[in-house]
């Protein structure tokens, strides 16, 4: 099941990295595919950070995108790619590295629905590649709402 914002695995993962969260803000806010960038609660005591994704890059089904950033201490993470359809859809997915039961400390909790996980392999933990590779995942999901039309 999805987390929501209230409800992090803070507890499994140790505390927020703030400087690491303040870092991949910066990169998002420059990013083209952004539109704006916030910190909940606040800039001082970020646990997490939410890139509103621009709509007008979409095909008009879908109103609205966004990605809910947490990073911890431990190098555990969890990236949520949410996307919402004007007919009440959801379309989204997760990047997590965190102690769990279901699955291997990294692993992917697969689109339409981030149900399904599956184990996931990256080149690095670092979060600016981790980054990358989730930003090229929304840019080729942009891509194919776009030739599916």
């Amino acid at each position: 099941m999805s987390q929501s914002p209230e409800d992090p695995t803070a507890h499994e993962t140790g505390p927020s990295d703030r400087q690491t969260l303040r870092l991949l803000e910066r990169h998002l806010s420059s990013d083209s595919l952004v539109a704006e960038t916030a910190f909940d609660p606040d800039t001082y005591e970020p646990r997490l950070l939410r890139g509103l994704v621009d709509a007008g890059r979409y095909p008009g089904a879908v109103t609205t995108a966004r990605l809910d950033v947490r990073w911890f201490t431990t190098g555990d993470f969890s990236i949520h790619y949410v996307e919402e359809h004007e007919d009440g859809d959801r379309w989204e997915c997760r990047w997590d590295r965190h102690p769990n039961a279901h699955n291997t400390r990294l692993h992917f909790h697969e689109p339409p629905s981030a149900i399904e996980i599956i184990d996931l392999e990256l080149p690095s933990l670092h979060p600016l590649e981790v980054y990358a590779t989730v930003l090229t995942a929304v840019e080729q999901r942009i891509e194919t709402l776009w030739s599916s039309r």
